[in-house]
């Protein structure tokens, strides 16, 4: 299929039309995403009380396809009162993951044991006592608890507290696979794990670097952010392996200039290696030093660390930056350029830096870069991740963590009187590893799709098979309940937050909660996260412990408990008395050059950047993305449609390199790494040589599961594969 000459625009525009068409009508879809809630998709921050498609700074409408596919998803029928009889767990097994997306909302309980052909109903009473039972019978250790970004903070705090009561810190969430690093990297720098800037911020910078993501696809709404900085003569610098449509040329569906004339996206669009991002950084950076453009009077007064960094940096050669970067001294000079001559500079970054071996490193280099320009600490300047899930940041300041914060910790013991386990927590991926060898009994997952998100996707089948209880709260159904079951599977439909009875909160990656006001249910069946959750903590623990369970099933009394134990959240008990529904959390964002490190002062860390080792002639540095026609593990659409691309199972590659291997389009070829493997189509795409790119989660087949140490986050970029003919 041919890719349009813009993202955006009228594709986009009729897109939304077909969706709301299948969802009961466009007036329909129009009042539903008008509710007053928090987006249902990414963290950009949108809704809650000033109305659906408004942004933290009031502007509206801001439109986007991602949050017409959710709110599509929530808006189809339920699935036939017939489906499990007649879907056996077989036939669940073959079904792409959009076509058990599109097969309708759960409505009741289902289950199955280890000889069920077919998930059968079962009622919430069973259910849930069921849970409570195996729970109760369970050492706390050998359970986990695992949450999606996409729960609420009442709900978040809720099951992490449910959890820590019943006796583990065995508690993670979805951000172990993807902004983790982001955490870990931006609190060894400045102290606080989250964004520096708030979304006006971005009204008074004149340089944007944008690193290892791709909004025009996974953040649409920020697109018309980009086009408004070049519109007042700023400058847009991508860097990004694969040449994106979107960010090229865009047209912002609400803006008339950009809908009659695709807006330009980037002043200079580097493509350097997979992984080679902070080479390239050392380079600007090293270019900064040679032309005596760094902040001098900001390294030394308000950073620590500097001088050690900058002899590593004068120590690496430029033969280095160049080979294992894969950029040449030229283009890094004109980077450098920019950011000598900006006067306020915010870079942003996604999984393209996270999802490495190196990612935390890889945001180190991000923050030294701000750093040695003196961008950190200043109203329009800072550093910027790019989170995804609407709530992930929320549900990380929730406690959703295996090691709760002193703080945290602290208070949670003095406010319900009670010592809170000890224990050392897993994080995502070594829970599982626990489960493979036999430690984990129970894993309860609050949303998500964790063994779609897996890396070495038969590995986390066989992990999940030697669980003795999996539990999923999900609206919909996904490749998890028919690949990650347990000995015994109980799924539980929960409701989205626009059906929810009670009000509920979402936190922005700009570190703003919001209250969003929830609404009637469109199915009987399903229930709110927090009365399922509830329901179970009354179970296993009952109302004469230190809850009191049927009180906490009312979201207002969780904000008073949330308002009492998380820094920070102080504000939450009476948001939904504060005039606009939302407040900033404090001691996040960094105006002024102070900051919550035992000096005060910004930490520059001595990165030294990883060498890339050699590679045989049919081997191929990979990263896995998604499409534009999906969210995380949900997809919504078989094509990717700014990718020029009908079907998923496909590698895309330079047309140079399939000449030199010989290989002929849509010619099927095996793609392998020790891990697995799987046969799929070449196609030609504009990426740096030697670089390749697959879909996730279908590649997760070839993922091994290396982790960067410091976050645990594995490393969905940068895999080595190997690329053959198939003889047959």
């Amino acid at each position: 299929m041919r890719s349009p000459k813009a993202a955006g625009g009228w594709p986009a525009i009729r897109y939304v039309l077909k969706r709301s068409s299948a969802a009961g009508g466009f007036l329909r879809m129009w009042n539903a995403l008008r509710t007053r809630n928090a987006c249902k998709t990414c963290a950009l921050g949108m809704g809650g009380q000033k109305g659906g498609m408004v942004n933290e700074q009031g502007r509206f409408p801001e439109v986007c396809k991602k949050s017409v596919q959710a709110m599509a998803a929530d808006m189809q029928g339920g699935l036939p009162e017939h489906f499990f009889n007649d879907v056996s767990i077989e036939r669940l097994a073959t079904m792409t993951p959009r076509e058990l997306e599109a097969s309708g909302r759960l409505l009741h309980p289902v289950a199955c044991g280890p000889l069920d052909s077919h998930y059968r109903s079962i009622s919430w009473e069973e259910a849930l006592d069921h849970i409570a039972q195996r729970l109760e019978a369970t050492k706390p250790e050998e359970s986990f608890f695992y949450f999606s970004g996409r729960s609420s903070n009442e709900a978040g705090f809720l099951l992490q507290l449910l959890a820590r009561l019943h006796g583990t810190n065995h508690v993670n969430n979805c951000s172990y696979y993807c902004h983790q690093a982001s955490g870990v990297g931006l609190s060894s720098v400045t102290g606080s794990g989250t964004a520096t800037v708030v979304l006006e911020d971005l009204d008074h910078c004149d340089l944007v670097l944008v690193i290892g993501a791709n909004p025009s696809s996974n953040h649409p709404r920020f697109m018309r952010t980009l086009v408004e900085v070049r519109r007042r003569g700023g400058v847009v610098i991508i860097i990004n392996p694969l040449r994106e449509l979107g960010l090229d040329r865009f047209k912002v569906p609400s803006d008339w200039r950009s809908m009659l004339r695709a807006s330009r996206i980037n002043d200079l669009y580097v493509q350097g290696h997979i992984g080679g991002d902070e080479w390239i950084l050392m380079g600007v950076i090293k270019a900064l030093v040679e032309r005596d453009a760094i902040d001098e009077e900001f390294v030394s007064s308000c950073a620590e660390g500097w001088s050690d960094f900058e002899q590593r940096v004068r120590s690496t050669t430029w033969e280095e930056i160049i080979e294992h970067g894969g950029v040449e001294k030229e283009t890094i000079d004109r980077i450098a350029g920019h950011c000598a001559a900006a006067r306020k500079i915010i870079c942003c970054w996604a999984m393209g830096i996270t999802h490495h071996a190196h990612g935390v490193d890889n945001v180190r280099m991000i923050a030294n870069l701000a750093i040695a320009t003196g961008q950190l600490g200043r109203p329009g300047c800072g550093l910027l991740p790019l989170r995804g899930h609407s709530n992930v940041q929320g549900i990380g300041s929730m406690g959703v963590v295996p090691k709760l914060k002193d703080a945290f910790f602290s208070s949670l013991e003095h406010e319900l009187d009670v010592p809170m386990p000890t224990m050392p927590g897993k994080d995502t991926l070594a829970c599982l590893e626990s489960a493979r060898a036999g430690g984990m009994r129970v894993a309860v997952c609050l949303g998500g799709n964790l063994y779609g998100s897996n890396p070495d996707a038969a590995f986390a089948r066989e992990a999940f098979s030697c669980i003795d209880q999996v539990v999923y709260l999900s609206t919909t159904l996904n490749t998890g309940h028919a690949h990650g079951r347990g000995r015994e599977t109980i799924i539980l439909p929960v409701l989205p937050r626009d059906e929810e009875r009670q009000s509920t909160t979402q936190e922005s990656m700009f570190n703003y909660v919001r209250l969003s006001d929830g609404g009637k249910p469109r199915h009987e069946g399903p229930r709110s996260e927090v009365d399922v959750i509830a329901s179970l903590g009354r179970r296993l623990l009952g109302n004469e412990g230190p809850v009191d369970w049927e009180r906490l099933a009312e979201h207002s009394a969780i904000r008073d408990l949330i308002a009492q134990v998380v820094p920070g959240y102080e504000s939450i008990a009476r948001v939904a008395e504060k005039d606009g529904g939302e407040f900033q959390i404090s001691g996040r964002t960094f105006h002024e050059p102070r900051f919550p490190t035992p000096t005060g002062k910004a930490v520059v860390h001595d990165v030294e950047p990883k060498v890339r080792p050699a590679r045989a002639e049919n081997e191929f540095r990979l990263m896995t993305v998604r499409s534009e026609g999906q969210f995380n593990t949900v997809v919504y659409e078989e094509e990717d449609l700014y990718r020029g691309q009908e079907r998923r199972d496909v590698i895309l590659m330079h047309v140079e390199d399939m000449a030199r291997l010989d290989l002929s389009e849509d010619e099927h070829v095996e793609v392998a790494t020790d891990t697995g493997s799987l046969r799929v189509l070449p196609r030609p795409v504009d990426i740096r040589q030697g670089n390749a790119v697959m879909y996730y989660p279908e590649a997760n087949i070839l993922v091994p599961r290396q982790v960067d140490e410091a976050s645990r986050t594995p490393a969905f970029k940068g895999i080595i594969v190997r690329v053959t003919k198939c003889s047959a």
